[in-house]
């Protein structure tokens, strides 16, 4: 984790405070479900909570017992003994360590994943905003970065915003997923422990209990939550991309916010350069790195081993605090985004009119020619007008091939503009009509 792509909401989640904040609740709350089992006595429940819940968890003191026992979850009931008193033997009853780490995990990528859907909130909130704002903002589509037919502005952001849409979506499902609980002791058999203790701790908690945990709660559920991280984070990059090419010098259709006072380059002061987008897609990469130990960690040894916990320990704060700062970036550079409808119109000029060249194709087909002949005698065209940099309408008019086909009032109407856009609105209505989430539905 670095600062510098860090968001402070994020972090905290990740903080150890909270991490044992975490752990002494999931404790605590074990011990009221044994409490009501009769297994340990109520007084010594009420006594936990009061004193574990006033307390402020001294981490250096936690990290000093560390470094005697070598194992992290010791070191703590440790601290709470020390805290707590004599009544904190009845702690940690038939657990074992994994229940509080795997349990406490899924409850940081529980916070963590709604953060996330919040950020994500922000972002799809904006690109709505400005799809309708750039709706009839006519720009040239690419293929293969060359120049192919019209489209608009707006209707790349609604692009943008469905495929986000669907990343909301699975994002929910993922912390639909991970959102389980293991209060089951050694190799998960409950042999000393209420399974009752675990429904009681997983409903505190917001979980459901996990069907069979082996010692561990299974690591696909995981490998899936870094796996939609991951997709997530190529989203960002796809649209950062496309920014990044918008705003070269060449094209400049659209450009980020460039701040007074903010400089693009040491030696260069005329510079402006995309720098927003590019980390953007430095972020997008570290994100997607972590998919793959997050896959690895899938495959362990029978009921448990603990090579994941290194791995996790990594990708958890990382990819979450990551994409969180990433989202909100991404947002910020949209949200502030130069768009220039002029320099699209000149750069939809600079082919003399060939985006029309389908059109032509089209009605030539319709008009009885053959599809291949017609292909032939459009291409003749197309070339010649890119060679010689003249205007392809002229150059179809003068064509005889064409001309006994296609009347000049019939050519003339196939270089209508607005026939590329006339169902932007059913797009945008295919977009935007089943949107329903509050964050985002009146922007």
């Amino acid at each position: 984790m670095i600062l510098r792509y860090s968001r402070p909401e994020m972090v905290a989640i990740w903080s150890p405070e909270t991490k044992f904040r975490i752990w002494f609740e999931i404790e605590a709350h074990a011990c009221d479900a044994l409490a009501d089992l009769g297994m340990i006595p109520e007084q010594s429940a009420r006594v936990i909570w009061e004193k574990g819940s006033a307390a402020k968890f001294d981490v250096k003191r936690i990290d000093e017992i560390e470094t005697i026992t070598k194992h992290d979850v010791i070191a703590f009931l440790t601290y709470l003994a020390e805290l707590i008193g004599s009544d904190a033997r009845f702690i940690h009853q038939g657990m074992t360590s994994s229940d509080i780490l795997d349990t406490t995990f899924n409850v940081q990528l529980m916070r963590a994943s709604d953060i996330l859907l919040d950020s994500l909130d922000g972002l799809l909130s904006i690109l709505k905003k400005r799809a309708y704002e750039h709706k009839d903002t006519i720009t040239i589509g690419r293929s293969h970065g060359i120049h192919a037919e019209p489209t608009t502005f707006g209707t790349k952001l609604a692009y943008a915003y469905t495929e986000f849409s669907r990343s909301r979506t699975r994002l929910e499902n993922a912390r639909s997923e991970i959102a389980t609980c293991a209060i089951s002791g050694a190799v998960g058999t409950f042999a000393n422990i209420d399974p009752r203790v675990e429904e009681h701790v997983a409903r505190a908690m917001g979980m459901q209990p996990e069907p069979v945990s082996t010692q561990i709660i299974p690591r696909d559920r995981h490998a899936m939550f870094f796996a939609t991280l991951g997709v997530l984070a190529s989203s960002i990059e796809r649209l950062a991309l496309e920014i990044r090419h918008l705003q070269r010098t060449e094209v400049l259709e659209v450009e980020e916010d460039f701040t007074p006072g903010q400089k693009g380059s040491s030696a260069m002061p005329h510079k402006r350069n995309p720098v927003f987008a590019e980390n953007l897609t430095g972020l997008a990469r570290m994100v997607r790195s972590y998919t793959i130990p997050a896959m690895e960690n899938v495959v362990l040894w029978h009921e448990r081993d603990i090579s994941h916990s290194s791995v996790e320990r990594y990708i958890g704060p990382d990819a979450t605090i990551t994409l969180d700062f990433a989202l909100v970036r991404l947002k910020n550079v949209i949200e502030k985004l130069l768009i220039y409808p002029d320099n699209m119109m000149k750069n939809m000029d600079k082919l003399h009119g060939l985006i029309y060249s389908q059109r032509v194709l089209l009605a030539l087909t319709q008009a009885g020619v053959s599809r291949e002949n017609a292909y032939h005698i459009v291409q003749r065209n197309a070339m010649s007008a890119w060679k010689q940099g003249k205007d392809f309408l002229e150059i179809i008019l003068s064509d005889q091939d064409i001309r006994q086909t296609l009347s000049e009032e019939a050519i003339r109407e196939k270089f209508d503009l607005k026939y590329h856009t006339k169902y932007v609105d059913t797009i945008f209505r295919r977009v935007f009509s089943k949107d329903s989430r509050k964050s985002h539905a009146n922007a």
